[in-house]
């Protein structure tokens, strides 16, 4: 009885760690948007794959920044409104 319990908790850890590593996907591009992929990749002396990584670090480090700045831009426009409702 210990050893299946045992057992089981190790493959319940197994399974939790599994979860943590890193995840395959596919990329569905048409004809054109590979050929493109395929010479920006070629000039830049570096795989497809490190050319979409690049694309994809570059769009969600400016979605980040885009968030900041109307962030910033609410609250400067909005200065009034907010401090009578923190009141």
């Amino acid at each position: 009885m210990r050893y299946q319990r045992e057992s089981a908790t190790k493959s319940a850890v197994l399974v939790l760690l599994w979860y943590h590593l890193p995840m395959a996907m596919n990329l569905r591009l048409s004809p054109q948007q590979t050929e493109a992929l395929r010479k920006a990749a070629s000039q830049d002396g570096i795989s497809m794959q490190e050319a979409a990584l690049a694309a994809i670090d570059t769009y969600t480090s400016r979605r980040n920044q885009r968030l900041k700045e109307a962030i910033q831009r609410i609250a400067v426009e909005d200065a009034e409104l907010l401090k009578r409702l923190a009141q």
